[in-house]
């Protein structure tokens, strides 16, 4: 990247920002807050390359209030910059004077740090396909999560009135779950009898109904007590319940929409044929990376951006303290460490190489991560060249 003529940092905030530019010198030639709005974004833009059509923007977040000024940055062919806000907050403390965006403290920090710093990254847009991943699987983990806390909160509910059934049945499971939306207290299941639950079951085509039914009868026959707000706890238990299912049905319709987004993305075939590389999984990947390779210079960059390089905390005569770096993408290395494991069960090279690791006396999560960094060399030339996975024939001895 060539040395630009002058440097534009931006202090994002969610209504306002605040911009300072300034040259090679170091010296302030702008220095304005503006609203999170177009029109000033883009009055800011003109007056910025009105001094010069040569700058480097950079900005302290690169999401949520900054989408739009990046947006706007790149739409004007405007190179642009990431500086993390971690990164300003130490480096700031170096600066003269204390104030903030007030001043344009943060602004000029950033602005400044572009200019004497060469280890800046670019920001470069995903395709459209690689953002609309974004999108859905960002939504997806959101569901997936909140539907683990109702679950969470659905089991403490029916523990209090129905510990038997808490115990009997795995809630994490669709049939309990709408089990729970029709019957909730030990009578009211001793009353309906084995056979009526479990033609309730069959009509909503739940699997196992009959074993599910005389689970269900068997914990009612275990408990005869009715506690103390037990109709108003059972009428929270099937709200709960049916809040379960309303979630699966959104997971299920996000699966679907992930699903057709992906295999439209070009590296959709070859992605997907790394054994343990789901759909989501692969999708998230694409999420993460952009889809496009080439933003990173080599398969070791990619490594570091994913948190599979370690880097080195030497001190003094300590040497080789090797550790995972503090800033990398948790769900580039979410999707990596995931399809590993999925890997240990449905192919041999990674099996293989995982028990190699583990005979070298690494941990279960140090050889996962070794085997991550593995897969992501090999998906690396996968994309590269085109081609999709496949196992290698085992080499036989010559007689």
């Amino acid at each position: 990247m060539t040395v630009p003529e002058l440097w534009a940092g931006v202090d994002i905030g969610k209504t306002h920002h605040h911009c300072v530019v300034i040259n090679a010198d170091g010296q302030r030639l702008l220095s304005r807050r503006i609203l999170n709005d177009e029109k000033a974004l883009l009055e800011l833009i003109g007056d910025v390359e009105a001094l010069s059509q040569d700058v480097l923007w950079t900005v302290d977040l690169n999401h949520g209030g900054a989408a739009l000024l990046i947006g706007l940055l790149l739409n004007h062919g405007q190179p642009v910059a990431y500086l993390t806000g971690l990164a300003v907050y130490r480096a700031s403390g170096t600066y003269r004077g204390e104030g903030k965006t007030d001043c344009g403290h943060d602004a000029f920090v950033i602005a400044d740090q572009a200019r004497v710093r060469r280890d800046i990254g670019l920001l470069r847009p995903g395709d459209e396909i690689a953002v609309d991943l974004r999108t859905l699987t960002t939504r997806r983990l959101d569901v997936v999560f909140d539907r683990t806390r109702q679950i969470n909160r659905l089991r403490a509910q029916l523990l209090e009135i129905f510990p038997a059934l808490e115990r009997a049945v795995e809630l994490t499971r669709k049939g309990p779950v709408l089990l729970l939306t029709g019957f909730q207290t030990p009578g009211a299941i001793r009353r309906a009898g084995a056979n009526r639950i479990e033609s309730w079951l069959r009509t909503r085509k739940v699997r196992g109904a009959a074993a599910l039914a005389k689970v269900a009868v068997e914990a009612a026959q275990a408990q005869h007590t009715t506690l103390p707000g037990q109709r108003l706890a059972a009428t929270m238990v099937a709200r709960l319940a049916k809040g379960v299912m309303n979630l699966d049905e959104e997971i299920a319709e996000l699966d679907s929409l992930i699903e057709a987004r992906f295999r439209q993305h070009p590296h959709a075939e070859v992605i997907r044929s790394l054994p343990g590389m789901g759909t989501n999984l692969a999708a998230e990947f694409l999420a993460a990376t952009g889809g496009d390779m080439t933003t990173f210079d080599s398969v070791d960059r990619l490594a570091g951006f994913a948190g599979l390089a370690p880097r080195p905390r030497d001190s003094g005569r300590v040497s080789g303290n090797l550790h995972r770096p503090r800033r990398y993408h948790r769900g580039l290395l979410r999707s990596m460490y995931l399809s590993s494991m999925v890997s240990l069960q449905c192919c041999a090279a990674s099996k293989a190489y995982y028990q190699r690791k583990r005979h070298e006396g690494k941990g279960h999560k140090q050889a996962l991560l070794a085997l991550a960094r593995r897969r992501l060399n090999v998906l690396w030339a996968m994309i590269r060249d085109g081609k999709c996975y496949h196992a290698s024939p085992p080499v036989t001895a010559v007689a």
